[in-house]
């Protein structure tokens, strides 16, 4: 995902439509797309703000609600692998999720995937 213009940049090139230029103008003298200039005007006119949205994951997902009970499930069952916990996700809570899903929901939790031998 790309980093957003700075908001110096928007300003100017709202700046520029508001003393009279127009948007075709604004964005080849700033070196920008027309859309952007059209984007800037309309957020400043709509929002009275040019600060840039929030990117990224806010961090919900399938699993998010899910979470306590795949750790107390783990904990209850350490040799459980990932297959299984899939499949028990779809039975018990109607989670249809791929298995690298869950493996990166174990990461996030700092448990691991991998099975060790039991020691003698």
């Amino acid at each position: 995902m790309g980093k957003a213009h700075p908001v110096e940049l928007r300003e100017r090139a709202v700046r520029l439509v508001e003393q009279g230029n127009t948007h075709t103008e604004a964005a080849r003298r700033l070196c920008v797309s027309i859309k952007f200039v059209n984007d800037m005007v309309r957020l400043k006119r709509e929002t009275g703000s040019l600060a840039p949205k929030p990117q990224g994951n806010p961090g919900r997902g399938k699993l998010t609600s899910v979470k306590g009970w795949v750790e107390s499930r783990i904990t209850a069952q350490p040799d459980l692998t990932i297959d299984e916990l899939t499949a028990e996700l779809a039975a018990k809570h109607g989670v249809k999720v791929h298995r690298s899903s869950v493996g990166r929901l174990l990461l996030r939790l700092g448990l691991s995937h991998k099975k060790r031998p039991a020691s003698p």
